[in-house]
């Protein structure tokens, strides 16, 4: 059986899935998207996810397209359509489908929803994991409202570009402080020389990452310490580990700033433990 998509309201075979062109999403990247990570065919982090969804669509005054409970249903239909264990689940919505003028279109305008489900190999996520990743340093260029999750990531896409190009996973903002912000699709992590982890606080202008959030309480459960305070690419050089943290990548070890070596180069033991936790936590709390 080939992939199946879920397109306003209806189930359809993955290549023959199409939005109109006058879709608000694609016109003005007028929509929000969530991603989750599939565990046994179990969606991960759910309640942080749909109160992100939630709040992203509140902000944009973008309507739910339906009750919390009914698109659980619709999710995990997709899930089981496409007979995915270990995954990914993509869930866009849009403003919706109307005539191309910048202000919001009729109140009655139903959203538009999109679902994708695609596989993941658990076993070269891990190899990867274990030998770390490296990361590349990019100017800080998004607009001001980086807390909404919206479709809107063409600078996103030229930073992951940029860090393909340098053989890199990821890279990382720094604003104009000189202070990371987070990455192109994850948020940016570090030990630093005392032992303390150290992330951006979700005051600054970044996503409210779900896996962050969760890692937070695998962090203080572990009995680690933990600061919420910026730091610099040349402290993020000068730490012990540094990791980044997303659904995609869950705990993925960096092992290198802009081609120089974090810590020994090699992925550490408290990002190392990290991971092992929080994937055993996701699974305990995935629905």
């Amino acid at each position: 059986m080939g992939r199946i998509a879920y397109v306003n309201g209806r189930f359809v075979p993955h290549a023959e899935a199409v939005v109109h062109i006058e879709d608000r999403g694609y016109q003005f990247a007028d929509a929000v998207y969530e991603v989750w990570a599939l565990f046994d065919g179990r969606l991960a982090d759910a309640e942080g996810h749909f109160a992100r969804l939630e709040r992203s669509l509140s902000e944009l005054r973008i309507p739910m397209p339906m009750s919390r409970a009914a698109l659980t249903v619709v999710l995990r239909e997709a899930v089981r359509r496409n007979r995915v264990r270990e995954g990914l689940l993509y869930l866009q919505v849009s403003r919706g489908v109307a005539p191309r003028e910048h202000p919001f279109p009729a109140e009655d305008t139903p959203p538009a929803v999109v679902i994708t489900v695609s596989r993941v190999d658990r076993a070269a996520s891990e190899a990867r994991a274990a030998k770390g990743v490296g990361v590349v340093t990019t100017a800080e260029n998004r607009w001001s409202r980086c807390d909404i999750k919206t479709v809107g990531l063409l600078p996103n896409v030229l930073a992951k570009q940029k860090a393909k190009e340098a053989g890199a996973v990821e890279a990382w903002f720094v604003d104009d402080l000189g202070f990371v912000t987070e990455g192109g699709s994850s948020n940016a992590w570090i030990v630093d020389g005392d032992g303390v982890l150290r992330t951006r606080d979700t005051n600054a202008n970044i996503l409210r990452g779900v896996t962050r959030l969760s890692l937070l309480d695998v962090i203080r459960e572990a009995g680690l310490k933990v600061e919420e305070r910026p730091f610099t690419p040349d402290e993020a050089r000068a730490a012990k580990e540094a990791f980044i943290t997303g659904a995609g990548s869950l705990v993925l070890p960096v092992v290198s700033v802009d081609g120089k070596p974090v810590g020994n180069g090699v992925p550490g033991p408290i990002a190392t433990k990290l991971r092992r936790l929080y994937i055993e936590r996701a699974k305990a709390h995935s629905i």
